[in-house]
């Protein structure tokens, strides 16, 4: 059984085509045998199909799972795959939506986008939490990418236009992207770091030089000690692990980092935490007139509480 509630991207249809769309290997033929034997219901009472959908308007199909999936074509931009099933448990810490954006905030050990093809990322996640309000578009993707244990907060476009929308801002740097990281020692300066990368493929790991280039990353101070500090990133550029190769270049690692870390820092905080990634988190985005700020994870403020950091963190949507 699913239920769909309508919202503006499908509101002012009538419900025929929109249950034929929504379950596009299905005949209309089907549709109405379905809407006369009550197996399919509008807010809950027999519908005929002729109706006009409304915003939160509710649409239950009272057919099981396995034949749903069978009516609904495995086009390759939606396809869930099977063994998304067993994951519902992961659910999506949305923090922000309207009818064309949506903002998550990423848990770690969870792929931005696929990899490979039969990998599970958030653009799965996000796709089946969309299709099951009934949002069927074939566009509706991710715009940015975090590592797969970087957490925070990640954009997608619910349909084409605001997909590219949000990936021409994120290409031309007019969406202002802020991280926060706990470092090791001492940071209490502004400091912008420039130079060039270079990619090692074979070892998926970055070298930076401090040779004329185009990289830069501006990092500001929030709370300075001699053993850690918590900093504010801005990223300006966008490349691999650019942020953790900085950092880590001007003496300053991220805490949990065992590609570009200090491995006897890591080792104190994975004994006494249990932490195995790198406390990174993409904090705030700035987007038009949409501030918006996503929790970091409990790992994260639990060890700087108890490290005696204590900051006050903003969660959630202000305008500009």
């Amino acid at each position: 059984m699913r239920r769909i509630v309508i919202d503006k991207t499908n509101d002012m249809q009538r419900l025929d085509k929109f249950l034929l769309r929504y379950m596009d290997a299905a005949s209309m033929g089907f549709i109405y045998k379905m809407l006369r034997k009550k197996n399919i219901k509008l807010n809950g009472k027999k519908a005929e199909g002729k109706e006009i959908l409304k915003p939160d308007d509710v649409v239950e199909i009272f057919i099981c799972e396995d034949s749903i999936r069978n009516f609904i074509k495995q086009d390759e931009a939606l396809a869930v795959p099977e063994k998304l099933e067993g994951k519902q448990a992961v659910k999506l810490d949305i923090v922000y939506e309207d009818d064309d954006l949506l903002f998550i905030n990423k848990p770690d050990d969870m792929l931005s986008q696929k990899a490979k093809p039969d990998d599970i990322s958030a653009n799965e996640y996000i796709v089946a939490y969309l299709r099951d309000k009934g949002i069927t578009d074939k566009s509706v993707s991710v715009c940015n990418r975090l590592d797969r244990n970087t957490t925070g907060l990640l954009a997608a476009g619910k349909n084409l236009h605001a997909v590219q929308s949000l990936s021409k801002a994120f290409k031309d740097r007019s969406i202002h992207k802020y991280y926060v990281t706990l470092v090791k020692g001492r940071f209490d300066k502004d400091v912008l770091i420039e130079g060039s990368l270079v990619k090692d493929e074979k070892r998926n790991r970055v070298t930076i030089s401090d040779k004329e280039g185009n990289i830069k990353t501006r990092v500001s101070p929030l709370i300075a000690d001699d053993k850690c500090s918590l900093v504010k990133v801005e990223l300006i550029t966008g490349k691999t692990h650019q942020i953790r190769a900085h950092l880590a270049y001007i003496g300053h690692p991220i805490i949990g980092d065992y590609k570009y870390g200090d491995f006897a820092v890591n080792g104190y905080f994975k004994k006494k935490y249990g932490l195995s990634h790198q406390l990174l988190h993409a904090y705030e985005m700035i987007y038009k007139k949409l501030h918006i700020y996503a929790m970091p994870p409990e790992i994260f403020r639990k060890i700087l509480s108890q490290e005696g950091y204590d900051y006050t963190w903003q969660h959630g949507t202000q305008e500009v």
